[in-house]
């Protein structure tokens, strides 16, 4: 998975004020914390409401309202943004297609007990079978 691609996902080293070229890269990052900019770009590549984000993130919907655009998350929150974006950035690979994942991404799987794999990218753990669902689809071994 390319790490550039999460690095655009979030709207470059412009949002970022960093380039992503390693997975240390990633924890500086979450360390300096996202903005609330990054997320924005990430709901807009995801196509999903900002109030579907926050159901994703361990925030409250008024809480996230009080940040300000420039403003800097917590380093929790930050990489909770930035595993949902290794999701959308594995996934866009894996379909070769943006709008093709964001279809399996919204449709009820039986790999994951008919839940969207969407709605398990609210934990670690549901990140991990949605990046290892992917990795099966990209070698032909369906669920």
């Amino acid at each position: 998975m390319g790490l550039a691609t999460v690095e655009k996902i979030l709207g470059g080293k412009k949002t970022l004020h960093k380039n992503i070229q390693n997975r240390m890269d990633l924890i500086e990052v979450s360390n300096a914390g996202l903005t609330k900019e990054a997320l924005v770009r990430l709901t807009g590549y995801l196509n999903i409401s900002m109030h579907q984000c926050v159901e994703l993130l361990p925030v409250t919907e008024r809480t996230l309202q009080r940040y300000g655009a420039n403003q800097h998350f917590s380093r929790v929150l930050s990489e909770h943004i930035l595993l949902i974006a290794e999701v959308a950035a594995r996934g866009s690979e894996v379909f070769d297609d943006k709008e093709k994942f964001i279809g399996w991404l919204n449709m009820p799987s039986v790999a994951f007990a008919k839940k969207t794999p969407l709605s398990l990218l609210n934990s670690k753990f549901g990140v991990d079978m949605v990046l290892d669902e992917l990795g099966r689809i990209e070698h032909g071994v369906f669920s």
